[in-house]
């Protein structure tokens, strides 16, 4: 792994201390008015997602740490895990739950994923920012309710219930960000 001054590291980088992963979050460079300028670092275990703060003098070296990047096809659950094929390959791995977090809910067959590993074992997923599903379970529209004062609960097919405009309907098919589980639009199918 190349060791770099502690000043050339950005944000999205990935480096080791002490034998752990951590990516990092923020990076603040601090001058004082007495002594050497320090780099300070907000970082976030890969492995257990516990945040850190580190601080180090821009001489420093760092040990940065290289990934690998590539697409993968979701295929299905297993267990605490899910399972991937390579795009390239057709090699399938399987990605522990808490490397995916919260976005698994809208995981679906067949959709196309970035899983970045480290030797060969996946550390971070990226899935894309939005998802089409189908409202299976929405209010019904009130008279005199304004499209853009109020949302009402609905039930999307994956079964997760998010907020959306009173105009959409039980069958509509919406698109939804897959960061915040937030209603986008209806979907232009």
């Amino acid at each position: 792994m190349p060791k770099v001054n502690a000043n050339t590291i950005r944000v999205g980088n990935v480096v080791e201390i002490n034998g752990k992963l951590f990516a990092v979050l923020k990076t603040q460079m601090v001058q004082p008015g007495k002594g050497g300028a320090f780099a300070q670092f907000e970082l976030r275990g890969i492995r257990d997602g516990v945040k850190t703060q580190e601080r180090y003098r821009s001489s420093e070296q760092v040990e940065r740490v290289s990934l690998e990047d590539r697409e993968y096809q979701y295929l299905y659950p297993e267990g605490d895990n899910y399972a991937f094929m390579d795009i390239e390959t057709f090699e399938q791995i399987l990605v522990p739950a808490d490397v995916i977090g919260d976005p698994a809910v809208w995981l679906q067959e067949g959709m196309v994923c970035y899983i970045r590993t480290y030797e060969g074992s996946p550390v971070a997923a990226e899935l894309p920012q939005t998802v089409t599903l189908k409202i299976v379970e929405a209010d019904p529209v009130v008279k005199g309710q304004t499209a853009s004062s109020s949302f009402k609960p609905a039930v999307l097919e994956n079964g997760q219930k998010i907020l959306v405009p009173p105009h959409i309907e039980s069958g509509t098919r919406v698109v939804v960000g897959t960061a915040e589980g937030n209603y986008m639009e209806r979907a232009k199918d």
